[in-house]
């Protein structure tokens, strides 16, 4: 069989068996890259009444968080993520269940109470959410495959013109 046949058949199978992790993996990162254009990604971040230091102390704001139902009787430890940002006056928490509450840490006040989908999004990614293992089984082969296919689709990008250029040498050659 010739290189080029070969080259082309593996091109087209590889291809196939990479499509929908290299699909998913663009799907989740177009999102990801509009999570702070669309609520339904991630909340929009409030700020705060003062952008000063927190004025309440850390079980105070808490208390106020876990008085919410979706954050019900959760300790600091049960929390996926606790954000300060000092820049916008709030503290966000996720809770376990992608709920994320903003609170202002100088008043207490509440500030919103939104689901949160771009942790789970960001997990299905990077391959995360499918297990530890998933990035050399799935991750690291789809990763080769595709350096693989970029290679090969070069060579059969190019290789038609190199031909046509060889050509075109040999008939001026032979006209001379």
């Amino acid at each position: 069989m010739k290189f080029t046949k070969l080259n082309r058949l593996t091109h087209n199978w590889l291809s196939v068996f990479i499509a929908l992790p290299i699909l998913l993996i663009l799907i989740t990162g177009i999102l990801l890259i509009l999570k702070k254009d669309f609520e339904w990604i991630q909340p929009p971040s409030h700020k705060g009444e003062t952008l000063a230091t927190p004025t309440l102390p850390l079980m105070e704001i808490l208390a106020r968080v876990i008085a919410i139902p979706q954050a019900k009787n959760l300790e600091w430890h049960q929390f996926e993520r606790i954000d300060f940002k000092p820049s916008k006056g709030i503290v966000k928490f996720v809770t376990p269940d992608d709920w994320e509450i903003q609170i202002d840490p100088s008043t207490g006040e509440i500030l919103s109470v939104k689901i949160r989908r771009s942790d789970f999004i960001e997990s299905l990614h990077d391959g995360s959410y499918f297990g530890a293992s998933t990035k050399y089984f799935l991750s690291l082969p789809t990763g080769i495959i595709l350096f693989i296919l970029s290679l090969s689709g070069l060579y059969m990008f190019f290789l038609p013109m190199v031909k046509k250029r060889r050509k075109k040498t040999i008939i001026a050659k032979k006209t001379y």
